[in-house]
């Protein structure tokens, strides 16, 4: 089922950009921007762990289609090594992912059939992951490879108030710009990304629980026995 492929590989984006995006050299704005990058860097440095709802809406450019889908996520940061990701989705379908030591599992219990692959070599890497990417990436990684614009003040959906930042690429990508909603903590809760055929994926965070006590086994994703695995 397409629907189904497109959600599984998006849901791989979406983890991949949690842990592995860098970002590049800011152009001089002033206040607000040097700002919002100095509070993001010490969020960044003060978060230990996170729960969180998630909404990833796709829209499809040419066909002016949309989904939505919801679901929520934690996430565990590490020093040294790659964050812990794992993202229950809940509507259309219910659908699991979850990364460890570079490794991705998806796994969708209607199909008893779970994906199973090196995260870094999954497909759609440069879409919807962006969100926890950014949430774990510092202050030089985002001057490295991004030209950063700041927006605006605008609210999200929720009512929450935010910093309305444009990133786009130094270097060649599989999309052509990023946008990112900033809280007053300097978190990012909600990411958008264009594509370059100006497809869009908006991911946004919403009930955040931080700094909570979360045990690493709640990233097993426990297969029953007659699941089928496919390498991804």
């Amino acid at each position: 089922m397409k629907s189904f492929l497109r959600l599984s590989l998006t849901t791989v984006a979406i983890t991949l950009f949690f842990s592995a995006i860098t970002v590049t050299e800011t152009k001089a704005q002033g206040g607000p921007l040097n700002e919002i990058l100095k509070r993001m860097e010490t969020h960044r440095n003060t978060l230990t762990s996170l729960r969180t709802n998630v909404t990833m809406v796709k829209v499809n450019s040419q066909l002016k289609e949309t989904d939505t889908t919801e679901g929520t996520a934690v996430y565990l940061p590490a020093k040294g090594r790659d964050a812990l990701i794992r993202i229950d989705w809940t509507k259309p379908i219910l659908e699991t992912l979850a990364v460890v030591n570079k490794k991705y599992v998806i796994y969708t219990p209607r199909r008893k059939q779970a994906i199973i692959g090196n995260a870094s070599n999954a497909k759609g890497s440069g879409k919807a992951n962006n969100l926890f990417t950014f949430i774990n990436m510092s202050k030089d990684q985002l001057k490295a490879n991004y030209t950063v614009r700041y927006l605006g003040q605008e609210k999200v959906s929720g009512g929450v108030e935010t910093w309305h930042l444009e990133l786009t690429p130094k270097n060649p990508t599989s999309y052509k710009s990023a946008e990112m909603w900033v809280d007053g903590n300097g978190m990012p809760i909600q990411i958008k990304v264009t594509e370059s055929n100006n497809d869009t994926t908006t991911i946004l965070l919403s009930g955040l629980q931080k700094n909570t006590t979360i045990n690493a086994s709640v990233f097993e994703v426990k297969l029953p026995k007659d699941t089928k695995k496919i390498e991804g």
